[in-house]
């Protein structure tokens, strides 16, 4: 320790832990700025020291300027702190009850209230108490302002100020000048004392001067009194004579030392008389004022003596004796509890015995509150906690496990039991429970036991039924599709009307058991009431209309709304997925007959009666889950895409297999058909008619030779009328199947192309003469082909009618496909008229190039012109209409004037009343009459006009 004493105070901090090392005092002060200085507004406070206390500057602010002084004069000298040294020694050593009593506390800071107040480097403290305390401290007296006293202004003196200006001026400048001189005759001599007063304090010795300054200290000792000196002295003269002359010496040099400080203090004191009095006047007025206080605090404690012997001693016996009866009222309720909480696992086992979940979990779950918050401590208890713990977990596993038997015991009953919900009370109580230890996985337990469930029904419905069918046992089962692949239509149809009706009994039961969970999970989240709860008409919440027991919904399970709001959405999504579940398992039976072409190869209505027990399975389970199921639609989707490839090949074929043996002659025509005309003209619906089924009816009546269509009659080839019939199964197939609609329109419209490109290809490309060995392609062959193309245009439009009122929206655009098929079948009708005229124009020129325009009259080409249009007009008689005809045989006229009035201009025959004009007007005459007595053909001609235009 006195080896650490020879170092200067600020090399390092005496508070701090760090042990750093200031290698300047600036850097000790700053350091002392930065970690033991608190500001309070402008003031600084000096917190260097022990308990944050300085010293030298106990609690109060000063300046900076200030407080830079104080660190420089205090701290940053070379001084020791010798108390904190010593009291950071002491604090490493044990308790020491003699070298404690000195050590320093909070109360070692008081100073002397005088030494205070006259404390030089803080100024007069006459504000001491209300500085501190404020003004209100000390009592102030408001002197009142006297009504008989006027206000005085500068008004009132400004008559004295005109009069004393000049002079005041005057006396200022006359005052100044005294001054100045004064100060010239006076400055020396106050320099020159002072600077001899400044050289007598300089010949003092520094060390003397400094506020360390202690002879205990062994440096300042020596330094003031010389021992070398004194040892030198001693051991050569012993007599001691020149030791007593030195001592002497030293004594004088120290009074002269003390001399000079008292002449500068009496100095100073002589120079601040003035504020000593007042220092002493101030102290007086405070002393005054502390002795009243402490007179006062005196009479304040003797007053509230007397209050609490007369007031608060007897209410505070009396609290006490209320204090000491509750305490043993809470002893007692303490015993009381204690028996209840004993009784409590015979309870809890009773209440298990009867399926009552919620009560033995809320009888726990307040035993174990109880155990925590009113009864810690017991020793009789202290296993009771963990022994219930136990119990909750058992309690866990069993509410689940009674949730499965019961979930396999309803799903599993017989499905003609009509009872929706098998022990509804049971069911309800189990939810309840899971929901209070928020087991919310009951969903998912529920839905393996319906996916197990449905897989069960569907595998036990095809072995009843299987062995219904061949009337054997099949009760070990090794392959699903085995069993299924053999079935002929009719009884694997029936398997599968039985399988949905099945899955749609136990899906209808699901729903109700949905209901159930549904409603004891909205009434666990305050988000509905029981319809026969005692608190229904009290409750805002709406009601639960699929729960028929009593619910005491004071004592039920409640669930914050996140959780309640998961559970709903699992439960709302319950349903969708098992009825998608049942969906794929039924599928499989689709899939199944479906792999060796088995629905391909199935005919028109039994595809249709296949089509509707499906959409009806689908329809009924969207009732039942709100949502509609897309497997086996898909499924069954892409079987009927199959389907209608196969439906719409297997007439392209045959229409195309029909046309390539087609021999373009008029057929008769089967009254089933007539029959179908009949039915579309007067019903308007493209159908086959019921009684074209009754073969007896078909064969009572014998085939026509015409089709007739609203009193038209038409002469048709058979192709035509297979195609027809073609068509009107499409439409049945749309009928039947709305989802076919766009598929087969694209399909029928393929097949109408077809039929109309190969008929112009067999017959005005003339296809037919290679293809099955016809010598020509004739007039008839060509009309018969006009009659079909227009027969076929007949029922377009309503072909189109049918097809858009079956498609949807989305899909109605392809209806422009009939459009354009209506434009190619009038295209192909108009070729085959301009291909007939050609025929009758080529006969015409080839006989009108031999013509000669002499007798006689007729000529032989006129007379081969209108043979060749009696036989033209005979061969069209009867397969076209008369105005058909009566508009041909007139363009046919019309192209016989241009071809006649070429030949006339060829051979310079001219309108001129001359002999070839007589026979050309004969033979006019002639082709005229000719011309008339054809049957249907009334035509006006007159050619004078259109023959010799041109020339």
């Amino acid at each position: 320790m006195l080896s650490s004493l020879n170092n200067p105070s600020w090399k390092k901090c005496s508070v701090c832990p760090q042990t750093v090392i200031f290698k300047t005092p600036i850097e000790f002060t700053r350091h002392l700025r930065e970690y033991h200085c608190t500001r309070e507004g402008g003031s600084f406070i000096c917190t260097y020291g022990l308990n944050n206390v300085c010293s030298t500057l106990p609690g109060f602010g000063v300046s900076d300027e200030d407080y830079g002084n104080h660190l420089i004069k205090h701290h940053g000298q070379d001084q020791r702190l010798e108390m904190n040294v010593e009291v950071r020694t002491l604090s490493s050593n044990p308790p020491n009850v003699v070298c404690d009593q000195g050590k320093w506390t909070v109360y070692c800071s008081t100073q002397n209230l005088p030494a205070v107040l006259n404390d030089p480097s803080r100024g007069k403290q006459k504000d001491f108490f209300t500085k501190t305390w404020g003004d209100s401290f000390t009592e102030k007296t408001k002197v009142v302002k006297s009504p008989y006293i006027p206000e005085i202004n500068r008004s009132h003196f400004e008559n004295y100020l005109k009069k004393t200006t000049k002079r005041y001026k005057k006396h200022i400048r006359q005052t100044n000048v005294l001054v100045s001189d004064a100060s010239n005759f006076s400055i020396k001599p106050s320099r020159q004392l002072a600077q001899k007063a400044q050289a007598e304090l300089q010949n003092i010795p520094k060390i003397y001067l400094q506020p360390t300054f202690t002879l205990e200290n062994q440096e300042t000792f020596n330094t003031v009194f010389p021992l070398t000196q004194l040892h030198n002295s001693q051991v050569a003269n012993k007599s001691g004579n020149k030791d007593r002359n030195s001592s002497k010496l030293l004594q004088e040099k120290l009074t002269h030392y003390l001399d000079i400080v008292e002449m500068h203090i009496a100095h100073q004191i002589s120079q601040k008389s003035a504020a000593f009095f007042s220092a002493m006047t101030s102290h007086d007025i405070l002393m005054e004022q502390l002795s009243e206080t402490i007179l006062g605090v005196k009479k304040l404690r003797y007053k509230v003596h007397q209050i609490e012997n007369i007031l608060v001693k007897g209410s505070l016996q009396i609290i006490g004796l209320k204090r000491v009866r509750q305490n043993y009222a809470t002893v007692y309720n303490k015993l009381k509890l204690i028996a209840t909480v004993h009784q409590t696992q015979p309870t809890i086992q009773i209440l298990l015995s009867a399926s009552d979940f919620v009560g033995a979990l809320d009888l726990i779950s307040t035993t174990q509150e109880v155990l925590a918050q009113e009864l810690a401590g017991i020793h009789g208890f202290r296993h009771l906690g963990s022994q219930l713990a136990e119990l909750e977990k058992v309690i866990n596993t069993m509410i689940q496990a009674e949730f499965v038997r019961y979930a396999t015991a309803d799903l599993n009953r017989p499905l003609t039991e009509m009872k929706p919900v098998m022990e509804e009370e049971r069911l309800v109580s189990i939810v309840f429970g899971m929901m209070h230890q928020r087991q919310y996985n009951f969903v998912e337990l529920y839905k393996d036991e319906v996916f197990a469930t449905i897989d069960a029904i569907l595998k036990q419905t095809v072995i009843e039924h299987v062995s219904k069918v061949d009337d054997t046992e099949h009760e070990s089962v090794g392959n699903f599709r085995d069993l299924i692949r053999p079935l002929g239509f009719p009884e694997w149809k029936d398997l599968l009307e039985e399988s949905f009706q099945n899955v749609l009994k136990l899906l209808t039961r699901i729903k109700a058991i949905h209901g159930v969970m549904i409603d004891v999970v909205n009434i666990a989240g305050g988000k509905a009431h029981s319809s026969i709860s005692p608190l229904a008409a009290k409750s805002d919440t709406p009601e639960a209309t699929n729960i028929n027991v009593v619910i005491d919904e004071e004592a039920g399970v409640s669930i914050p709304d996140d959780e309640h709001q998961r559970v709903f959405n699992n439960l709302k999504d319950l349903l969708t997925t098992v009825c998608d579940y049942a969906h794929e398992r039924c599928t499989r039976f689709v899939i199944v007959k479906a792999k060796d072409g088995f629905l391909e190869k199935l005919n028109v209505n039994e595809f249709f009666e296949l089509s509707k027990c499906v959409e009806k399975f689908v329809s009924d389970c969207e009732s039942v889950c709100g949502k509609r199921s897309a497997s086996l639609l898909l499924a069954f989707q892409n079987q009927s895409n199959r389907f209608v490839n196969r439906f719409h090949e297997d007439r392209k074929t045959k229409l195309s297999l029909i046309l390539d043996n087609e021999r373009w002659k008029q057929a008769d025509v089967p009254s089933e058909f007539q029959e179908l005309v009949d039915h579309i003209a007067e019903t308007g619906e493209l159908a086959m008619p019921k009684k074209a089924s009754d073969t007896d009816l078909c064969e009572a009546k014998h085939p026509k030779e015409y089709l007739f269509i609203n009193g038209e009659k038409y002469a048709v080839v058979g192709t035509v009328l297979l195609l027809l019939k073609m068509v009107i199964e499409y439409c049945y197939c749309i009928s039947n199947v709305p989802s076919f609609t766009p598929d087969l329109l694209t399909r029928l419209v393929d097949l109408l192309k077809l039929f109309n490109s190969r008929t112009c290809q067999l017959v005005l490309g003339a296809g037919a003469l290679q293809l099955i060995g016809l010598k020509s392609i004739t007039t008839r062959n060509l009309a018969l082909a006009s009659r079909c193309l227009q027969l076929m245009l007949r029922y377009i439009p309503l072909v189109k009618a049918h097809f858009k009122a079956k498609l949807s929206l989305r899909s109605v655009h392809l209806v422009k496909h009939f459009d354009q098929l209506s434009k190619d079948y009038s295209d192909h009708v108009e070729e085959i008229v301009a291909k007939l005229i050609s025929i009758v124009d080529s006969i015409t020129e080839l006989e009108l190039t031999k013509w000669e325009v002499k007798p006689p009259v007729p000529s032989l080409a006129f007379r081969n012109i209108c043979k060749q249009m009696a036989k033209f007009h005979e061969a069209l008689l009867e397969l076209l209409p008369e105005d058909q005809i009566r508009e041909l045989i007139k363009k046919i006229t019309f192209s016989f004037q241009i071809i006649l009035g070429k030949q006339l201009q060829k051979r310079n025959v001219i309108n001129d009343g001359g002999p070839q004009h007589a026979l050309i007007t004969s033979e006019l005459a002639f082709y005229t009459r000719n011309l008339k007595d054809l049957k249907c053909v009334k035509l006006e001609i007159d050619f004078t006009t259109s023959i010799w235009n041109g020339t």
